[in-house]
């Protein structure tokens, strides 16, 4: 087991009564279609945060198709989301006995009351819980120091570049191996790593992992850039419900060219599995 795996909270909420819980429901006003507020305390800048938005649409899927829990979960973002009224309009692809596809689309209204698709996502469902216990993998959970060793927001001297709303409502304990970028003096390594939990002690479930592997700092940071990065496309893979606890968050950046970066994420919970995984290609802003 990892050493200091648990942060004291004050007040621990329980799953469905958690501000996450809160921000990502979605109301059914007919079949395949939902309505949402899209929460201004999930922004990065002025954007709202790609991990929180593919968890909206999530939720949304699961409620339409047979199978409760995502397996693997592909978005392209279109177009920057704001906070405000949003609509996501499901449909049903494919059920099978163990899976189950649709796809999903997030739409917000422009100036004129005209729908824009922000965001399109193609996904499989099945439960987890059915899933056999055989592990064979040569995968190893990153190694990250203990909480009270690593830092967050509230740790640094100075506002930290890009800092926004979501901040308060993680618990995100930075490996200072990966702090380079926040001292002005970035590793150039384009690694990241983290303790990861919700603020509220709310423990993981398949949909928040959906949004842990978008909440860390960009790798972007420690390669020397910054600035926002945009996503263009996140691929996630949840492999098993997460144990209670917080979570590890490892992603590393390989390949910077014409302007495009990937970053390939893990997340492993307390009992040391690996819970989820993702590739992201982001945009970054040369120059």
């Amino acid at each position: 087991m990892p050493e200091a795996a648990s942060v004291p909270s004050p007040s621990r909420a329980a799953p469905g009564d958690s501000e996450f819980d809160r921000d990502t429901a979605v109301a059914r006003r007919e079949p395949g279609v939902y309505d949402i507020d899209l929460s201004a305390g999930w922004t990065i800048i002025n954007a709202v945060n790609g991990g929180y938005l593919l968890a909206v649409l999530g939720r949304a899927l699961a409620d339409t198709l047979p199978h409760p829990d995502p397996f693997t979960i592909s978005a392209h973002y279109l177009t920057a989301s704001q906070p405000g009224p949003a609509v996501v309009r499901t449909e049903t692809v494919r059920t099978g006995r163990t899976l189950s596809t649709g796809q999903a689309s997030l739409l917000q209204y422009d100036g004129e009351g005209n729908e824009v698709e922000r965001i399109r996502v193609l996904a499989s469902y099945g439960d987890l819980a059915t899933l056999p216990d055989d592990v064979r993998t040569t995968a190893a959970p990153p190694a990250i120091p203990p909480i009270e060793q690593c830092f967050g927001p509230d740790d640094s001297p100075a506002p930290v570049p890009g800092s926004s709303a979501i901040t308060d409502r993680l618990m995100l304990k930075l490996d200072p191996a990966t702090l380079g970028w926040a001292l002005g003096a970035p590793s150039g390594k384009g690694e990241m790593r983290a303790w990861f939990g919700l603020a509220d002690g709310r423990d993981a479930d398949p949909l928040s992992l959906l949004l842990a592997v978008d909440a860390l700092p960009p790798t972007a940071f420690e390669i020397g850039l910054e600035g926002w990065v945009p996503t263009v496309e996140l691929t996630v893979h949840v492999r098993h419900r997460p144990a209670p606890g917080p979570l590890r968050v490892s992603i590393t950046t390989r390949n910077l060219a014409g302007g495009f970066l990937e970053e390939d994420a893990e997340v492993w919970d307390s009992a040391d599995r690996l819970v989820a995984q993702s590739r992201q290609l982001a945009r970054v802003r040369l120059g």
